[in-house]
C-alpha cells in the first residue's frame, strides 16, 4: 500500500503543479478565456494565491517524505489540497458549471485517499 500511495502522491503532485503553475504564469483574462470561467468572478491576486497553494500542496506531497523532514506534512499537505478541491467543486456548482464538477472529484478522493493512508495506518 506504500507504494500505491506514493504512486497517487505523485500523480496528484503533477497535476497540482502544472495547474498551480498556469494559474500563476497566465493572465485571468487568458484563464476565463480558455475554459475557466469562473476566474472572470476572482481577483488576479486571488487566483495567483489559489495557483500558490496548489503548487505548494504539490510540493507538500513528496518533498517531506522524500527529504524524511516532517513527513507528517505529506498528510497534512493531502489535507489542504482536498479542502481546495471541495472548494473548487462548491463554486464551480453555485455558478452552475456542472460539467467541472466531476474534475473535482477526481482530485478530491485520491486526495482523501492520501491523507487517509498518511495519517492512518501507512504514515511514515
Amino acid at each position: 500500500m506504500n507504494i500505491t500511495l506514493w504512486i497517487i502522491a505523485s500523480v496528484l503532485a503533477i497535476a497540482f503543479f502544472a495547474a498551480g503553475l498556469m494559474k500563476i504564469a497566465q493572465p485571468r483574462e487568458k484563464l476565463a478565456a480558455s475554459g475557466m470561467a469562473w476566474a472572470g468572478d476572482f481577483s488576479p491576486g486571488a487566483i495567483k494565491a489559489i495557483g500558490a497553494v496548489e503548487i505548494l500542496g504539490a510540493l507538500g506531497l513528496i518533498l517531506p517524505a522524500a527529504l524524511n523532514v516532517a513527513p507528517v506534512l505529506v498528510a497534512w499537505a493531502a489535507v489542504g489540497l482536498a479542502v481546495v478541491m471541495l472548494s473548487a467543486a462548491v463554486v464551480h456548482a453555485r455558478r452552475k458549471e456542472n460539467q467541472a464538477v466531476p474534475v473535482n472529484v477526481v482530485l478530491l478522493v485520491p486526495a482523501v485517499l492520501v491523507a487517509w493512508g498518511r495519517f492512518g495506518p501507512h504514515s511514515f
